[in-house]
């Protein structure tokens, strides 16, 4: 890897990892619907700039498929991650999030679409989700289990579907800068439609608004550039692996600037939920046909919060 490749890897994992410190910050003076709306705008704007910059159109065919992804992949996990945090500390978000992998796997199980169902593939999910239920602790009165982590794990599973239809729908389909803006400009929309049912007042502050700014233009934004070119010019395998710095980064930063406690039970946990998705990584070996490099135009970041990145380290045709 160069030494810029290890730069950008480097900036992603942070402002990937990051993105769940902002939405905290936000919550002090904003809905998680209005952090969604926000979100998804700015998103959309920035995408919309840079495809212009890079010569890139809007498709004009696409928008029923863009619109089931972006419910899957944008209005609704980004509005599950806001409502789950009121009640649950950013760090273990970003652990959550890296379960992505896990939710895939099983869907690719139940499709026939990941490969074949080997032993330790499922083991990495029995590892997985025991690392998740490690993190919980619903046997004990100070378990973290609440409606609110239910929530972050609906928006993991939620990443999961999203990576599954897109990859049939609209990976290869056109610029993937300006097919993620498209996606963002109907999450944009999907999400505004919630805002008469909103009935939480918006009290800004100066660090709501600073985090939901950067929330939209940066944690999910620019981060899609950057993991795009980082696959380009360093393989889908070095964008993968920023999956797993970020469960790292985010609970740093929520101890670090947000104080959040972090229990030996958490951390555990967490290492236990990236040892299990590691496993299910381990495919078995592929034949030459398949060990062909694929087309550069067939790398799509599916989730433009984020990848396929799926959450902590999967293929990285996506969006997060």
């Amino acid at each position: 890897m160069t030494g810029r490749g290890g730069m950008r890897m480097g900036a992603l994992a942070l402002l990937w990892g990051s993105v769940f410190l902002w939405i905290e910050l936000a919550l002090t003076g904003l809905s998680p619907v209005q952090i969604t709306v926000i979100r998804c705008a700015l998103g959309a704007l920035t995408l919309l700039v840079l495809a212009r910059v890079n010569g890139q159109r809007l498709p004009r065919r696409l928008w029923g498929h863009l619109a089931v992804a972006a419910f899957f992949c944008n209005a609704l996990p980004f509005l599950l991650f806001a409502v789950g945090q009121q009640t649950v500390d950013s760090g273990v978000a970003g652990v959550l999030n890296a379960t992505t992998p896990l939710f895939s796997l099983l869907i690719g199980f139940a499709l026939r679409t990941d490969g074949p169902v080997t032993p330790v593939r499922v083991l990495g999910l029995v590892v997985g989700f025991a690392g998740v239920t490690l993190i919980f602790a619903p046997w004990q009165q100070q378990g973290l289990l609440s409606l609110g982590a239910l929530a972050l794990l609906g928006a993991a599973a939620g990443y999961a579907v999203a990576f599954a239809y897109m990859g049939r729908n609209l990976v290869g389909k056109g610029g993937p800068i300006a097919v993620s803006a498209a996606q963002l400009v109907a999450a944009t929309g999907l999400s505004t439609a919630l805002l008469p049912f909103d009935h939480t007042p918006a009290t800004p502050n100066v660090t709501a608004v600073v985090a939901v700014v950067v929330l939209g233009v940066f944690g999910t934004g620019f981060t899609f550039v950057l993991n795009y070119r980082i696959i380009e010019d360093e393989g889908p395998t070095s964008a993968a692996t920023v999956g797993y710095l970020l469960p790292v980064v985010s609970v740093a930063l929520g101890a670090l600037v947000l104080d959040e406690p972090l229990s030996p039970r958490t951390v555990v946990g967490m290492a236990v939920v990236l040892a299990g998705v590691a496993l299910t990584r381990l495919a078995p070996a592929r034949s030459a046909a398949d060990k062909r490099p694929p087309e550069r135009t067939g790398h799509y970041q599916l989730s433009v919060m984020s990848t396929e990145r799926d959450g902590a380290g999967g293929r990285s045709t996506d969006h997060r």
